[in-house]
């Protein structure tokens, strides 16, 4: 016959497995559940969609706004990262890019007063780099509603958002060439935030360099923070490349900017996502300026 201590061992055995099998159960319900309602936002395009504008820190003028899609919250996604760490889980990610891409793009357009529909206003999409090396992504259906919308390939700006995606980078560079022959140009991310190499930068030669928000935040006040923004400025001056701060929310961040000659500058302190199109408003000194074009 089994001792007590034997039967306490099985009792506890099932009822660790059944516990464990029910866990499983609600997580395996709640992917399901998740995953139904991202192919009804698909479907319904029920995405807010939001501009923030990008300033010309020197003149004070407007050169463009990113593109940000944000899921209308729910007890099934209740934060903006939950949701987007949830898509890139699914096999849905391409879909997903390409909805939010012309999502952008229709909206862009839809929003934009009719006085600077003429000024060539760029706009930033966000976009996961395995999707241009997909080879059933086909660029010219872009090309296509860009014709429909009135558009210019020249306008919008691809910014990879993917910190650890680009493995082989003689091969996207050859991808990026195509693109870039069609018109479009290329933005790079999170640059600052430990993740991108300076690799990235030297094989993909972007046209737009972000630097992460981690970087500004009290650059102002933070020799080292300040002197390797300085570094990468003598690197893009080399490189023929313009930087883009971003997250700047203090008038001092702005104003130390400013003094030592960064291109463009994107952050509440300049103009908050908006679901409508508004020009950047920049104050240095004593002067503050709408951001016209």
């Amino acid at each position: 016959m089994e001792s007590a201590v034997e039967q306490n061992i099985k009792t506890n055995n099932v009822f660790s497995l059944l516990k464990y099998l029910y866990g499983q159960h609600q997580q395996n319900t709640l992917y399901m559940k998740r995953l139904k309602a991202l192919k009804q936002i698909i479907q319904q395009g029920s995405l807010h969609t939001y501009f923030q504008p990008i300033v010309d820190l020197q003149t004070a003028q407007t050169i463009g706004f990113e593109a940000l899609n944000r899921p209308i919250p729910s007890e099934l996604f209740t934060s903006v990262d939950q949701f987007y760490e949830f898509v890139g889980q699914t096999d849905c990610v391409f879909l997903f890019e390409c909805f939010c891409r012309n999502l952008s793009l229709q909206r862009f357009k839809e929003r934009m007063h009719n006085d600077l529909l003429d000024k060539n206003l760029l706009v930033f999409l966000n976009i996961h780099p395995n999707v241009l090396l997909d080879k059933k992504y086909h660029s010219g259906e872009t090309l296509q509603l860009l014709k429909e919308l009135g558009i210019k390939p020249q306008q919008v700006v691809f910014e990879l958002t993917e910190r650890s995606a680009v493995i082989d980078f003689v091969e996207f560079e050859r991808v990026l060439s195509h693109y870039r022959s069609q018109g479009y140009r290329i933005a790079v991310d999170d640059v600052g935030s430990g993740y991108n190499s300076l690799k990235t930068l030297i094989y993909l030669k972007p046209e737009f360099i972000k630097l992460d928000r981690s970087l500004i935040q009290c650059i102002d006040q933070i020799s080292e923070q300040q002197q390797l923004v300085t570094l990468l400025m003598k690197y893009a001056e080399q490189a023929k490349t313009k930087i883009i701060a971003e997250g700047i929310e203090r008038q001092e961040e702005l104003e130390y900017l400013h003094r030592i000659g960064i291109h463009y500058a994107q952050g509440y302190a300049i103009g908050k996502p908006a679901k409508e199109i508004h020009l950047g408003k920049i104050r240095v000194g004593d002067h503050e300026d709408w951001g016209s074009h």
